[in-house]
């Protein structure tokens, strides 16, 4: 949004979601001071034996004790923090929830004795709440300020869980003679994923919608205990500045990306099957940061391909490692396999219907843009749980496990009967030789192959790829000609695969919606369901010349040479 900056009561500078109303809006602000606390329990006694008697008018009341639960969310993209805003969704004792949005800047309140220096712990912020439940939808939430604005600054974005903190808080009200103060003495736990991050103790007094000038007062008198330091920063801050830390820490112990894995004839087939594993899984991790953004839909492509290669070399390698061990890894890589793979399709569906309206005038997009919006719809929500599945604790723990698994030389190997590991000198050939026999065997059919077996013909090609890939730097330099003629045939296939997967999910889709459509809409997206049938079928009659040279003698051949130039 563009204009001229609003202020509120204050004199501050308001968020951008505030600017730009022909009606400024009234803007609840809290003031506060916040101290991160050094000695808990000195901190306590001082409270309860010596802060009355250093200031007058001093009076306790309404002590308690509460368990607090704060989920701070955000939508997958970041709206929220983006427009300078923190969200969070606050349940007390298990009682019902509330949702409360605060401005992320923390502007100074005027002093009350012109000239002096205000409270380094002394901010107030814009602070609007509201009723709540459990749910990352605010469309199921009572209507308020609050949710308004959530919902005007996500703009459709779906919420999702960042991180939550746990408080056992100490409550309790300061009587003054300007009015009454909020004491909280917060014990604060910062989770991610249901894992522990950071604790840490915070000594918070508040004052609704007043100057601060109490607060200026009592600010010298605990900060002169030497038992706190001023922090004017939030405890969404603290929590965030943890989090981060946490990625960064974990992000020191990824692998870097080789070029290749560095497999030698001599290695041991378990060995070798680590290196492979090892490099994928650098990839993998190395574009999670960019998947989990969404800004490149590349990032996400290349990490579900790094996911398919590992479990790719699982087979190719099979037998070198202890199946229980082989079972676990695989099961939790087609875990993540899958939560990728549900949003790279729609990307993929997304990418050939942009491709096919670039060329169409203006009323030809708007008439498919029902269709455009569906996918986008689905792609919404499939992102939530692949973002979800990143952040559980089982994705972290997996990686934990897997990142030692391939940096500890001989684990869970089987030896041969002689006591001794296969090498790859001695075994390469042979998975090689099988992985070529398996696609060939569909020589006897691939007359009338239909799209669903020309797909299964497509894996035996990826896998064949594969285990030339992974052994290629054993293999002769002639070997890439071969490899690029296998991959030339599975790119085919694949894309043949990419347009039979369109064409069914707009069947589903104006199977489903034709009576609800107008007619210019159903003859826009009939149109486009035509044209993705045809290119099936002209890939499909255009796959039996590349058959044939992959099955012929001099393909044969030159495979065969190959394999005998290994070790």
């Amino acid at each position: 949004m563009t204009g001229t900056s609003e202020t509120d009561s204050a004199g501050g500078a308001l968020p951008a979601p505030y600017q730009d109303r022909k009606q400024p809006r009234a803007i609840p602000r809290e003031v506060e001071l916040k101290h991160l606390v050094r000695d808990v329990e000195a901190l306590r006694a001082w409270l309860d034996r010596d802060w009355g008697g250093a200031l007058d008018g001093l009076e306790f009341g309404n002590e308690r004790i509460i368990e607090v639960e704060d989920r701070y969310i955000d939508t997958a993209y970041g709206a929220l923090e983006q427009a300078g805003f923190g969200a969070r969704l606050r349940r007390e004792d298990n009682g019902p929830y509330t949702v409360t949005v605060k401005s992320a800047s923390h502007d100074r309140p005027a002093s009350a004795d012109e000239g002096k220096q205000e409270p380094l712990a002394l901010s107030q912020r814009v602070e609007v709440e509201g009723p709540a439940n459990e749910r990352l939808d605010p469309e199921t939430w009572p209507s308020s300020a609050a949710r308004e604005l959530i919902n005007e600054i996500r703009d459709g974005g779906r919420l999702r869980l960042l991180f939550t903190i746990n408080q056992r808080r100490e409550k309790k009200t300061l009587a003054l003679d300007d009015g009454p103060v909020q004491l909280a003495l917060d014990r604060v736990a910062v989770f991610r994923g249901g894992r522990p991050l950071a604790s840490f103790s915070v000594l918070e007094l508040e004052v609704a919608g007043g100057s601060g000038a109490d607060l200026e007062r009592l600010a010298d008198l605990v900060e002169a205990t030497g038992y706190v330091v001023p922090e004017p920063r939030s405890k969404e801050e603290i929590a965030r500045q943890y989090v981060a830390q946490a990625t960064e820490d974990r992000h020191h112990r990824l692998p870097t990306v080789p070029t290749s894995p560095g497999i030698d004839a001599e290695d041991s087939l378990g060995t070798a099957g680590r290196k492979v594993l090892r490099m994928h899984l650098a990839r993998m991790l190395h574009f999670e940061a960019g998947t989990r953004s969404g800004e490149d839909p590349e990032d996400l492509h290349k990490m579900r391909v790094a996911t398919r290669r590992m479990r790719a070399a699982w087979r190719v390698f099979d037998g070198a490692y202890r199946p229980k061990v082989q079972r676990r890894y695989v099961k939790e890589l087609r875990t993540i396999a899958r939560v990728l793979g549900d949003v790279r399709d729609i990307d993929v569906l997304l990418e050939d219907l942009d491709r096919y309206i670039a060329d169409l005038p203006g009323p030809g997009r708007q008439a498919v843009d029902p269709l455009r919006a569906a996918w986008r719809r689905q792609r919404e929500v499939a992102r939530e749980r692949m973002i979800a599945r990143l952040d559980s604790k089982a994705y972290r723990e997996f990686v934990d496990d897997y990142l030692d698994f391939t940096e500890s030389a001989g684990a869970a190997e089987i030896m041969t009967p002689l006591g001794r590991p296969s090498l790859v000198r001695d075994t390469a050939g042979s998975r090689i030789l099988a992985a070529y026999e398996h696609m060939r065997a569909y020589d006897t059919i691939i007359t009338w192959a239909d799209v669903p077996t020309l797909h299964a013909l497509r894996i035996e090609a990826k896998r064949l790829r594969y285990t030339m890939e992974y052994f290629s730097e054993v293999l002769p330099v002639t070997s890439r000609k071969l490899i690029a003629q296998v991959t030339e045939m599975q790119d085919h296939l694949g894309l043949m695969q990419d347009a039979d997967v369109a064409a069914t999910a707009t069947r589903e889709w104006l199977n489903l919606n034709a009576p609800h459509l107008d007619a210019t809409s159903r003859e826009a997206v009939g149109l486009y369901l035509d044209a993705r049938e045809a290119n099936v079928e002209q890939l499909r009659r255009s796959f039996r010349p590349m058959w044939r040279r992959m099955t012929g003698a001099t393909f044969r051949k030159a495979l065969g040479l190959a394999i005998t130039q290994i070790g």
